[in-house]
Order: C-alpha cells, then structure tokens, then sequence
C-alpha cells in the first residue's frame, strides 16, 4: 500500500503549459503516474502531445480544475504556477473538491499561504494539500506527483516524511537497498498545509509500512509536537534527522521557517525531544540511514 498517492491516483497539472510544468509532466509521465490531463484558463482547448514519454499521453488543457476533474475523473492536482496566482490556484482546486492538492511553488507569501490553508479548512478539509514549497509525493513503482526523482529508489516498507526537498533525496537514496512506500516533502515554510503529524498518522494505519523517517529542521515547534504526538500514538520504529545543529541564532537558514530564536527551535532541542519519546536521532543524514538499516533489520 501507500499513503496519500497510490497506481489508481489520476493526476492532473496545473500550470501544464509552463517549462517546469511541462518538464515535471514528462518526468512523472517516464515515472509511471497516470496523468490526464492540464489546467490553464488562458490556453484552454489545446492539446499537449506528451506520447514520447508515455504511449497515450496526449493531454488536454482545460480552463479549470473542476472542468478537468468532470472530463478525466481526476483526484489529485500538482500545482506548478507562478507565486502571484498561487492562491487563486489553490482555491480554485479546493472549491473543485479535488481529494489531493501538491503545491510545488516556493516564493508564496506567507499570508497568501495562510489565506488559502484557512479556507480549505473552511471548506471541511476536503482536499488534502501538500506543501507550498515542497517536492511533492511518491509512492514508488506507483505514482510521482511533484518533482522527486523517481529513480533513486524502488518499493518497500519505509516511510519517509520531510521537510527538506534535497535531504528527501539524500535519504531515499541512502536506503534504496530497503525502499519506500512513499514519501512526503511537505515543504519548509512557516505554514503549510500536511504536517510530519498528518504524515505519522498515515504511515501508521498503512499495514505495509513498518518503520519511518522523519527529517525535521530549525525553526519553529513542529518537530517538538511531532514527538509527543509520536509518544503518544506511534507504535511503529520512527529515526529523526534534524537539518540546522550549525546554525547561528537568529538567523533565518534555508527555509522561510527555519528560524531559531534563543533555545526555542534549535535542533538539539528537536533532538532532544525525539530522543525522549524514542525515536533514533542521527547527527547526519548518513547516520540516520544506519540507523534505520539496523532498526529495520530486526523487525
């Protein structure tokens, strides 16, 4: 199984007739992800000849999401579009009920992101969204919605949740002798939608996950509340990362949300609340992998 994105989840982009929409779209086409089709109000009507990548990918670009999803039965949407319309393009695909929305886009402002999550709860939290500024999902062998590789690992019981797009790579490769049943970036600014929580809780109920990564960073308090929640409901073997120990004070790193003022969002304070609800905190990403080999190798 996988969570969030499986073989049957039928994608379309939004933003298809841009380059990296266009690039993104060959790439999970040659993954294996079955998408039907585009979103662009302004190139409506036009079709995009994408068979070097997959035998039927001929996709058709329609002027809204709620067309696309009536003409194709789509149920998850991947957003590439630019920051300025981020907003409207996540409402739009809310409003549309789409049952998964990855936003791709970095560079969104804050209060943009704020207003768009606050609706979509508005709304019943029926469209689950991802992101911004995130890599996206994949379930490998399955589907790839977003921008991970798709070939720097294969199938198996590990589940991945992460903030950072590059050390999502890093680690799916570092345990590709194991493999994945999916992995979730769910992006680094100060407010996104799926959390490492929302994330446990699924790699949790999934029967054929049996251990999980999380990789966290400086700034704010999620990782501190992802621990007690595992504490508390996790019962599977989590390993921590935590990006940032070298970090100065007061200085935004990386991330929009990687923050750290005083002690209140360190990584050693991150690690140390991991730690006390027993999770194995690696020092390096290549250490956090060990880790994980051995846990999983006794179960």
């Amino acid at each position: 199984m996988a969570i969030f994105l499986d073989e049957n989840s039928r994608i379309i982009v939004q933003g298809i007739t841009g380059a990296e929409g266009t690039k993104h779209t060959q790439r999970m086409l040659k993954a294996g992800a079955k998408i039907v089709g585009g979103v662009n109000a302004r190139k409506a009507g036009q079709e995009l000849d994408f068979t070097e990548f997959s035998p039927e990918a001929v996709l058709t670009v329609f002027g809204t999401v709620a067309e696309a999803m009536d003409k194709t039965g789509a149920n998850v949407s991947v957003a590439f579009v630019p920051p300025k319309f981020t907003k409207d393009a996540v409402i739009e695909a809310v409003d549309a009920g789409i049952e998964l929305l990855v936003v791709i886009t970095e560079g969104i402002p804050v209060h943009d992101t704020a207003e768009f999550w606050a609706y979509a709860q508005s709304k019943g939290n029926k469209t689950r969204i991802v992101g911004p500024n995130c890599p996206g999902v994949i379930s490998p062998g399955k589907s790839n919605a977003g921008i991970i590789p798709a070939d720097i690992t294969g199938p198996g019981p590990i589940g991945l949740v992460s903030k950072s797009g590059t050390l999502t790579y890093q680690m799916m490769y570092e345990l590709r002798d194991i493999g994945f049943s999916t992995a979730v970036g769910i992006g680094g600014d100060p407010v996104i939608g799926t959390t490492h929580i929302d994330a446990l809780e699924a790699f949790e109920a999934d029967p054929e996950t049996k251990a999980i990564v999380m990789i966290g960073e400086i700034g704010g308090d999620a990782e501190e509340r992802a621990a007690a929640y595992i504490k508390e409901h996790v019962t599977k073997p989590v390993v921590g990362y935590v990006a940032g120990f070298t970090a100065p004070e007061g200085k935004t790193m990386g991330h929009a949300g990687a923050i750290v003022s005083g002690s209140s969002g360190t990584a050693q304070a991150k690690k140390e609340a991991l730690e006390a609800a027993g999770v194995a905190v690696g020092k390096t990403p290549s250490e956090t992998a060990r880790l994980m080999r051995e846990i999983y190798q006794k179960l």
